[in-house]
């Protein structure tokens, strides 16, 4: 591969980096091609996009985006794929879907809306992850809870409230 080669799959990374906003680095070294295609199948359905490349053309990239992926130059020694999905846990339900028939891939980091998970004991974390729409819908719904409660109240007790009225008018 030569500078100019290098140079475009360097812009290409940086543009997935910053179009997906979420990545995961794995290592899928020492699987066969059969299982390497597997895998690229079942990305490739569940929308989320695979790719094998240099570690240092990963760091060159990263180095071209805004964001803090200090953390993440460390993990990346060996072989290294990268995951790009719109969906922060989809490459990590589809990395504990793959683990069960085999300990390959293993998670070097993971990069969610600005956060860095490093390592493969984050697998779990990134599986029960929520998005942030499901957050909103959640502080959503428990802000409607009481205001819904004090009216469902109101309504129900609108006639004895005005008989209450009506009887302390009456006496006065």
């Amino acid at each position: 591969m030569n500078k100019e080669e290098k140079h475009e799959v360097v812009l290409a990374l940086a543009e997935q980096m910053k179009e997906y906003g979420n990545f995961y680095i794995t290592d899928t070294s020492d699987l066969t091609v059969a299982k390497i295609n597997d895998i690229r199948r079942k990305c490739f359905e569940s929308d989320i996009k695979m790719q094998v490349t240099k570690n240092t053309l990963i760091r060159k990239a990263m180095e071209a985006v805004d964001g803090d992926f200090t953390q993440i130059y460390d993990v990346l020694k060996g072989s290294s794929s990268i995951m790009f999905s719109k969906s922060g846990t989809a490459p990590a339900k589809l990395i504990k879907e793959l683990r069960k028939r085999g300990d390959k891939p293993v998670l070097k980091a993971a990069y969610i809306d600005t956060a860095v998970f490093v390592g493969d004991n984050q697998l779990d974390a990134l599986v029960n992850l929520k998005s942030r729409e499901q957050l909103i819908g959640e502080i959503v719904g428990l802000l409607q809870s009481p205001a819904k409660n004090v009216i469902s109240a109101l309504q129900s007790g609108g006639n004895i409230l005005a008989g209450v009225v009506k009887t302390l008018q009456e006496r006065g």
